[in-house]
C-alpha cells in the first residue's frame, strides 16, 4: 500500500493539470506572444487616414500570381485579339480530363454531344447554341477559352471553378467533340477506309 501511495500521487497531480483557472498561464519563455499589435480593420492614430489596415502598393502581387504568359492565362495575344490555337500541348491525357471536366460543368447545358440539349433544356431554361454551329467552329481557341473563364450572355463564368489547365482541356476536348460530329471522310487514314471496306 506504501508503495502505491507516490503513484497515486501521481496520477492526483496529472488529472489537476488541465483543470480550469481564472490564473494567466505561465510563459517560461513569452517571445512574441504578447506584443502590441493592430487587429484588422482597427483603428489607428498613426496614419493619416486612420485605419489600422494598408492596402498593398500597386503593382504588388501574390506569390504564384504573376501571370505573365498572357496567351495561358488570358486565351489572349499581346494585341488583345484572342489566340487562334491552344497554348498547350493537346495529348490523350489533356483530351480525358478536358472530357471529365465537360462533363462536370458543360454537359448539364450543352449536353454530352455538344448540340445544346442538355437537362436544364428541359426544365425551361434557354437552350445554349450547338457548338457544331459553323460560328463556333470557326471561332478562336481563345474565344471558347474567354468564354468557359468570363461566361457570356446567360452562361455564368467559371473561372472559380475551373482550373486555367482544365480550361484549356475543356476546350480541346469541345474541339474533338465538334470534329467527331462534322468529320468528312478524308479525316479518316487510307489504311483504315480500307478496314471499313
Amino acid at each position: 500500500m506504501v508503495r502505491l501511495l507516490p503513484l497515486f500521487l501521481v496520477l492526483l497531480i496529472g488529472c489537476y493539470r488541465g483543470s480550469p483557472s481564472e490564473d494567466p498561464p505561465i510563459h517560461l519563455n513569452p517571445n512574441m506572444d504578447n506584443q502590441p499589435k493592430y487587429k484588422a480593420q482597427a483603428e489607428s492614430e498613426f496614419f493619416e487616414d486612420g485605419a489600422a489596415m494598408r492596402m498593398p502598393v500597386a503593382g504588388t502581387l501574390a506569390m504564384g500570381d504573376l501571370r505573365a504568359d498572357q496567351a495561358y492565362y488570358l486565351g489572349k495575344n499581346a494585341d488583345g485579339s484572342a489566340v487562334t490555337k491552344a497554348p498547350v500541348e493537346i495529348t490523350l491525357d489533356l483530351l480525358k480530363r478536358g472530357q471529365e471536366r465537360y462533363n462536370i460543368y458543360c454537359a448539364p447545358c450543352h449536353d454530352r454531344t455538344g448540340a445544346g440539349q442538355g437537362i436544364v433544356t428541359k426544365k425551361g431554361f434557354l437552350p445554349p447554341p450547338s457548338f457544331h454551329l459553323d460560328r463556333l467552329r470557326e471561332a478562336p481557341d481563345g474565344h471558347l477559352y474567354d468564354v468557359i473563364t468570363n461566361g457570356i450572355r446567360n452562361m455564368p463564368p467559371y473561372n472559380h471553378q475551373v482550373q486555367v489547365h482544365d480550361r484549356w482541356a475543356i476546350v480541346a476536348y469541345v474541339r474533338a467533340l465538334q470534329r467527331s460530329q462534322n468529320a468528312r471522310i478524308s479525316d479518316i487514314p487510307e489504311e483504315m477506309i480500307n478496314q471499313l471496306k
